[in-house]
Protein backbone atom coordinates (compact mmCIF):
# COMPACT_ATOMS: atom_id res chain seq x y z
CA UNK A 1 0.00 0.00 0.00
CA UNK A 2 1.16 3.56 -0.71
CA UNK A 3 2.03 5.40 1.98
CA UNK A 4 0.81 9.02 2.66
CA UNK A 5 3.30 11.84 1.78
CA UNK A 6 5.42 9.20 4.32
CA UNK A 7 9.52 8.80 4.41
CA UNK A 8 11.13 6.35 3.27
CA UNK A 9 11.65 4.43 6.21
CA UNK A 10 8.93 4.76 8.57
CA UNK A 11 9.44 1.18 10.04
CA UNK A 12 12.72 0.65 11.64
CA UNK A 13 13.78 -3.42 12.92
CA UNK A 14 16.88 -2.55 14.73
CA UNK A 15 19.44 -5.08 15.12
CA UNK A 16 22.83 -5.44 16.85
CA UNK A 17 24.70 -8.56 17.06
CA UNK A 18 23.64 -11.26 19.69
CA UNK A 19 19.96 -10.34 20.24
CA UNK A 20 18.92 -9.51 24.07
CA UNK A 21 15.47 -10.76 23.03
CA UNK A 22 17.18 -14.78 21.34
CA UNK A 23 18.89 -14.02 25.36
CA UNK A 24 15.79 -13.35 27.26
CA UNK A 25 13.85 -16.12 25.73
CA UNK A 26 16.07 -18.86 25.81
CA UNK A 27 17.56 -18.11 29.70
CA UNK A 28 14.69 -16.36 31.56
CA UNK A 29 11.58 -18.44 30.16
CA UNK A 30 12.01 -21.40 32.13
CA UNK A 31 12.35 -19.76 35.47
CA UNK A 32 9.17 -18.51 34.88
CA UNK A 33 7.29 -22.31 34.48
CA UNK A 34 6.42 -22.25 38.19
CA UNK A 35 5.53 -19.12 38.49
CA UNK A 36 2.73 -19.05 35.32
CA UNK A 37 1.29 -21.01 37.72
CA UNK A 38 0.61 -18.59 40.63
CA UNK A 39 -2.02 -16.36 38.90
CA UNK A 40 -4.85 -14.94 40.84
CA UNK A 41 -7.49 -14.87 38.45
CA UNK A 42 -7.43 -11.33 38.60
CA UNK A 43 -9.81 -10.68 35.30
CA UNK A 44 -12.21 -13.33 36.48
CA UNK A 45 -14.33 -10.69 39.31
CA UNK A 46 -17.41 -10.02 39.62
CA UNK A 47 -18.81 -7.41 36.17
CA UNK A 48 -18.43 -4.06 37.91
CA UNK A 49 -14.68 -4.62 39.35
CA UNK A 50 -11.71 -4.44 38.21
CA UNK A 51 -8.43 -5.00 39.35
CA UNK A 52 -5.86 -2.77 39.25
CA UNK A 53 -1.85 -3.37 40.15
CA UNK A 54 0.41 -0.95 42.51
CA UNK A 55 3.76 -1.66 42.70
CA UNK A 56 6.59 0.31 44.83
CA UNK A 57 9.66 1.04 43.21
CA UNK A 58 12.64 3.45 44.16
CA UNK A 59 14.08 4.18 40.56
CA UNK A 60 15.09 3.03 37.09
CA UNK A 61 17.87 1.34 38.21
CA UNK A 62 15.85 -1.45 39.92
CA UNK A 63 14.32 -4.79 38.53
CA UNK A 64 11.39 -3.15 36.18
CA UNK A 65 11.21 -6.40 34.84
CA UNK A 66 10.27 -7.86 37.37
CA UNK A 67 8.17 -5.95 39.21
CA UNK A 68 5.93 -5.84 35.84
CA UNK A 69 5.94 -9.43 35.59
CA UNK A 70 4.92 -9.69 39.20
CA UNK A 71 2.01 -7.31 38.49
CA UNK A 72 0.67 -9.12 35.37
CA UNK A 73 0.37 -12.74 37.24
CA UNK A 74 -0.88 -11.06 40.45
CA UNK A 75 -4.09 -9.56 37.63
CA UNK A 76 -4.38 -13.35 36.35
CA UNK A 77 -1.95 -12.89 33.55
CA UNK A 78 -0.45 -16.17 32.84
CA UNK A 79 2.33 -17.72 30.15
CA UNK A 80 -0.49 -19.68 28.80
CA UNK A 81 -2.07 -16.75 28.15
CA UNK A 82 0.72 -14.64 26.26
CA UNK A 83 2.45 -17.20 24.47
CA UNK A 84 2.77 -16.71 20.46
CA UNK A 85 1.13 -13.68 21.19
CA UNK A 86 2.10 -10.52 19.11
CA UNK A 87 2.42 -7.27 21.41
CA UNK A 88 2.77 -4.09 21.16
CA UNK A 89 3.82 -1.56 23.49
CA UNK A 90 2.87 2.37 22.71
CA UNK A 91 4.64 3.54 25.16
CA UNK A 92 4.16 8.36 25.58
CA UNK A 93 7.07 9.45 23.70
CA UNK A 94 5.55 12.68 22.65
CA UNK A 95 8.52 14.97 21.68
CA UNK A 96 12.51 15.14 21.95
CA UNK A 97 13.25 15.81 25.78
CA UNK A 98 16.99 14.64 26.17
CA UNK A 99 17.31 14.71 29.86
CA UNK A 100 13.97 15.18 30.71
CA UNK A 101 12.63 11.65 31.92
CA UNK A 102 9.41 13.09 33.48
CA UNK A 103 7.98 14.14 30.20
CA UNK A 104 8.17 10.91 28.25
CA UNK A 105 7.99 6.80 29.44
CA UNK A 106 11.54 5.90 30.47
CA UNK A 107 12.67 3.43 28.31
CA UNK A 108 14.39 1.28 30.63
CA UNK A 109 10.16 0.85 31.68
CA UNK A 110 9.80 0.10 28.16
CA UNK A 111 12.75 -2.45 28.50
CA UNK A 112 11.08 -4.16 31.60
CA UNK A 113 7.77 -4.46 29.55
CA UNK A 114 9.36 -6.31 26.52
CA UNK A 115 11.72 -8.58 28.84
CA UNK A 116 8.05 -9.26 30.83
CA UNK A 117 5.96 -9.99 27.91
CA UNK A 118 9.01 -12.29 26.76
CA UNK A 119 9.40 -14.39 29.63
CA UNK A 120 5.68 -15.17 29.78
CA UNK A 121 6.08 -16.33 26.16
CA UNK A 122 5.48 -13.71 23.60
CA UNK A 123 5.95 -14.90 19.94
CA UNK A 124 6.94 -10.95 19.25
CA UNK A 125 7.36 -7.41 21.26
CA UNK A 126 7.39 -4.51 18.99
CA UNK A 127 6.97 -1.06 20.05
CA UNK A 128 5.01 2.10 18.14
CA UNK A 129 4.48 5.77 18.57
CA UNK A 130 3.02 8.56 16.38
CA UNK A 131 4.68 11.44 18.28
CA UNK A 132 2.06 14.59 19.09
CA UNK A 133 4.50 17.79 18.03
CA UNK A 134 7.52 16.20 16.56
CA UNK A 135 7.39 15.16 12.87
CA UNK A 136 10.91 13.52 13.07
CA UNK A 137 10.30 10.65 15.30
CA UNK A 138 14.04 9.35 14.37
CA UNK A 139 14.62 12.26 16.62
CA UNK A 140 12.64 11.47 19.34
CA UNK A 141 13.94 8.30 19.52
CA UNK A 142 17.64 9.67 19.81
CA UNK A 143 16.69 11.63 22.84
CA UNK A 144 14.48 9.93 24.72
CA UNK A 145 17.16 7.21 24.57
CA UNK A 146 14.78 5.29 23.56
CA UNK A 147 15.91 4.23 19.90
CA UNK A 148 19.29 2.56 21.93
CA UNK A 149 17.71 0.31 24.26
CA UNK A 150 15.19 -1.18 20.84
CA UNK A 151 19.04 -1.36 18.74
CA UNK A 152 20.22 -3.37 21.68
CA UNK A 153 17.07 -5.70 22.02
CA UNK A 154 16.35 -6.28 18.38
CA UNK A 155 13.12 -4.61 18.58
CA UNK A 156 10.98 -3.34 16.04
CA UNK A 157 9.49 -0.09 15.89
CA UNK A 158 7.04 1.50 13.41
CA UNK A 159 6.44 5.36 12.94
CA UNK A 160 2.47 5.70 13.31
CA UNK A 161 2.25 8.79 11.65
CA UNK A 162 3.41 7.27 8.71
CA UNK A 163 1.97 4.06 8.81
CA UNK A 164 -0.68 2.57 6.11
CA UNK A 165 -3.98 3.29 7.42
CA UNK A 166 -7.61 1.42 7.77
CA UNK A 167 -10.85 2.75 8.59
CA UNK A 168 -13.60 1.52 11.10
CA UNK A 169 -16.64 3.03 12.65
CA UNK A 170 -16.44 5.42 15.50
CA UNK A 171 -17.77 3.05 18.27
CA UNK A 172 -17.88 5.88 21.08
CA UNK A 173 -19.76 8.32 18.89
CA UNK A 174 -19.47 11.52 21.73
CA UNK A 175 -17.17 13.62 18.87
CA UNK A 176 -18.90 14.05 15.41
CA UNK A 177 -16.62 11.68 13.34
CA UNK A 178 -18.26 9.08 11.93
CA UNK A 179 -15.25 6.84 11.16
CA UNK A 180 -11.48 6.77 12.69
CA UNK A 181 -8.40 6.12 10.71
CA UNK A 182 -6.08 3.82 12.44
CA UNK A 183 -2.05 3.10 11.60
CA UNK A 184 -2.34 -0.91 9.93
CA UNK A 185 0.08 -1.85 11.96
CA UNK A 186 -2.45 -2.16 15.08
CA UNK A 187 -3.69 -4.87 13.04
CA UNK A 188 -1.21 -6.92 13.63
CA UNK A 189 -0.90 -7.03 17.10
CA UNK A 190 -2.58 -9.33 19.69
CA UNK A 191 -2.09 -7.39 22.68
CA UNK A 192 -2.12 -3.74 22.38
CA UNK A 193 -0.52 -2.12 25.63
CA UNK A 194 -0.83 1.96 26.56
CA UNK A 195 2.52 2.56 28.59
CA UNK A 196 1.93 6.43 29.54
CA UNK A 197 4.19 8.50 32.07
CA UNK A 198 2.29 9.56 35.01
CA UNK A 199 1.08 13.27 34.08
CA UNK A 200 -1.15 16.44 34.99
CA UNK A 201 -2.65 17.76 32.13
CA UNK A 202 -5.07 20.61 30.97
CA UNK A 203 -7.65 18.08 30.46
CA UNK A 204 -6.78 16.93 34.31
CA UNK A 205 -4.64 13.73 33.94
CA UNK A 206 -2.61 12.33 31.21
CA UNK A 207 -2.32 8.56 31.64
CA UNK A 208 -3.29 5.36 29.75
CA UNK A 209 -6.90 6.26 28.08
CA UNK A 210 -4.64 10.11 27.03
CA UNK A 211 -1.68 8.17 25.84
CA UNK A 212 -4.01 6.16 22.75
CA UNK A 213 -4.27 9.83 20.97
CA UNK A 214 -1.21 9.12 19.94
CA UNK A 215 -1.64 6.11 17.90
CA UNK A 216 -3.73 8.46 15.39
CA UNK A 217 -1.65 8.90 12.44
CA UNK A 218 -0.29 12.48 12.18
CA UNK A 219 -0.13 12.21 8.26
CA UNK A 220 -4.38 11.93 8.50
CA UNK A 221 -5.17 13.95 11.33
CA UNK A 222 -2.55 16.97 11.82
CA UNK A 223 0.26 17.93 14.25
CA UNK A 224 -0.34 17.69 17.15
CA UNK A 225 -3.43 15.47 16.04
CA UNK A 226 -5.73 19.18 15.02
CA UNK A 227 -8.08 17.50 13.65
CA UNK A 228 -9.24 15.39 16.72
CA UNK A 229 -8.40 18.69 19.03
CA UNK A 230 -10.97 20.31 17.00
CA UNK A 231 -13.38 18.04 18.11
CA UNK A 232 -12.54 17.95 21.88
CA UNK A 233 -9.87 15.82 23.46
CA UNK A 234 -12.35 14.50 25.76
CA UNK A 235 -14.30 13.26 23.29
CA UNK A 236 -11.67 12.01 21.19
CA UNK A 237 -9.90 9.95 23.97
CA UNK A 238 -13.07 8.65 24.50
CA UNK A 239 -14.04 7.43 21.09
CA UNK A 240 -10.52 6.73 20.58
CA UNK A 241 -10.43 3.94 23.42
CA UNK A 242 -14.10 2.50 22.71
CA UNK A 243 -13.38 1.71 18.80
CA UNK A 244 -9.31 0.41 19.66
CA UNK A 245 -10.48 -1.68 22.86
CA UNK A 246 -6.55 -1.35 24.12
CA UNK A 247 -5.80 -4.65 26.29
CA UNK A 248 -3.33 -3.45 29.21
CA UNK A 249 -2.08 -0.11 30.64
CA UNK A 250 1.72 -0.26 32.12
CA UNK A 251 2.04 3.14 33.75
CA UNK A 252 5.34 4.80 34.67
CA UNK A 253 4.73 6.56 37.53
CA UNK A 254 8.57 6.40 39.01
CA UNK A 255 9.03 10.05 38.14
CA UNK A 256 6.02 11.38 36.67
CA UNK A 257 5.04 15.07 36.33
CA UNK A 258 2.83 17.87 38.11
CA UNK A 259 1.97 20.81 36.87
CA UNK A 260 1.82 22.68 33.71
CA UNK A 261 2.00 18.83 31.68
CA UNK A 262 2.11 17.31 29.08
CA UNK A 263 5.10 19.03 28.07
CA UNK A 264 6.36 21.56 30.50
CA UNK A 265 5.65 20.81 34.35
CA UNK A 266 7.69 19.50 36.85
CA UNK A 267 9.33 15.88 37.93
CA UNK A 268 7.89 14.58 40.87
CA UNK A 269 8.89 11.13 42.04
CA UNK A 270 5.86 8.96 42.75
CA UNK A 271 8.09 5.74 42.62
CA UNK A 272 5.22 3.40 41.49
CA UNK A 273 4.43 1.24 38.27
CA UNK A 274 0.33 1.08 38.30
CA UNK A 275 -1.01 -1.41 36.00
CA UNK A 276 -4.48 -3.58 34.74
CA UNK A 277 -6.51 -4.49 32.03
CA UNK A 278 -9.11 -1.64 32.70
CA UNK A 279 -7.60 1.42 31.49
CA UNK A 280 -10.33 3.47 33.25
CA UNK A 281 -9.67 1.23 36.56
CA UNK A 282 -6.02 2.10 35.94
CA UNK A 283 -6.21 5.65 35.21
CA UNK A 284 -8.48 6.47 38.16
CA UNK A 285 -6.24 4.64 40.48
CA UNK A 286 -3.36 6.92 39.19
CA UNK A 287 -4.98 9.55 39.71
CA UNK A 288 -6.30 9.31 43.19
CA UNK A 289 -2.11 8.28 43.70
CA UNK A 290 -1.29 11.88 42.71
CA UNK A 291 -4.55 12.88 45.08
CA UNK A 292 -6.88 14.08 42.49
CA UNK A 293 -10.58 12.73 42.60
CA UNK A 294 -11.10 10.73 39.27
CA UNK A 295 -14.86 12.16 39.55
CA UNK A 296 -13.54 15.82 38.98
CA UNK A 297 -11.52 14.85 35.79
CA UNK A 298 -14.60 15.75 33.82
CA UNK A 299 -13.33 12.46 30.31
CA UNK A 300 -12.98 10.20 33.26
CA UNK A 301 -16.14 10.82 34.67
CA UNK A 302 -18.04 10.38 31.04
CA UNK A 303 -15.28 6.91 30.87
CA UNK A 304 -17.36 5.35 34.08
CA UNK A 305 -20.64 5.47 32.19
CA UNK A 306 -18.82 3.61 29.14
CA UNK A 307 -15.22 1.76 29.96
CA UNK A 308 -14.92 1.32 33.13
CA UNK A 309 -15.02 1.73 36.86
CA UNK A 310 -13.49 4.87 39.00
CA UNK A 311 -14.95 4.61 42.46
CA UNK A 312 -13.53 2.40 44.70
CA UNK A 313 -15.68 0.10 45.14
CA UNK A 314 -15.68 -0.90 41.48
CA UNK A 315 -11.29 -1.37 41.87
CA UNK A 316 -9.87 -4.22 43.19
CA UNK A 317 -6.37 -3.09 44.61
CA UNK A 318 -3.35 -5.28 44.23
CA UNK A 319 0.12 -4.51 45.55
CA UNK A 320 0.28 -1.46 47.15
CA UNK A 321 -2.35 0.31 48.64
CA UNK A 322 -2.80 3.88 47.44
CA UNK A 323 -2.88 5.73 51.09
CA UNK A 324 0.87 3.98 51.20
CA UNK A 325 2.21 5.38 47.82
CA UNK A 326 -0.08 8.83 47.38
CA UNK A 327 1.11 11.92 47.25
CA UNK A 328 -0.55 15.10 46.09
CA UNK A 329 0.81 16.40 42.63
CA UNK A 330 0.93 19.97 41.86
CA UNK A 331 -2.56 20.31 39.64
CA UNK A 332 -3.12 22.08 36.25
CA UNK A 333 -4.52 25.39 36.82
CA UNK A 334 -6.89 24.79 33.97
CA UNK A 335 -8.33 20.97 34.20
CA UNK A 336 -11.23 21.60 36.77
CA UNK A 337 -14.28 22.09 33.98
CA UNK A 338 -17.91 20.83 33.93
CA UNK A 339 -18.17 17.58 32.41
CA UNK A 340 -21.92 19.01 31.00
CA UNK A 341 -20.04 21.15 29.27
CA UNK A 342 -17.89 18.94 27.42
Amino acid sequence: MKRHNAPDTPHLLMTSGISRRHFLKGTLAGSLAVASGMSLGGCHHARQQAPVFVGKIDGYDKEIASVILAGMLELGISRQEIKGKKILLKPNMVEPCKGKIHVTTHPLVVRGAIEAFLRLGAAEVMVAEGPGFCRDTHMVLEETGLGEILHEDRIPFTDLNYDPVYAVQNSGRLSRISTLVFPATLRRADWIVSMPKLKTHWVGVSLSLKNMFGVMPGCYYGWPKNLLHREGPEKMILDINETLKPHFAIVDGITGMEGDGPLTGTPRHAGVIVMGRNLVAVDATCTRIMAIQPGQVPYLALASEKLGPINEAGIIQRGETIVSVRQAFVQHILYTRDPAKI
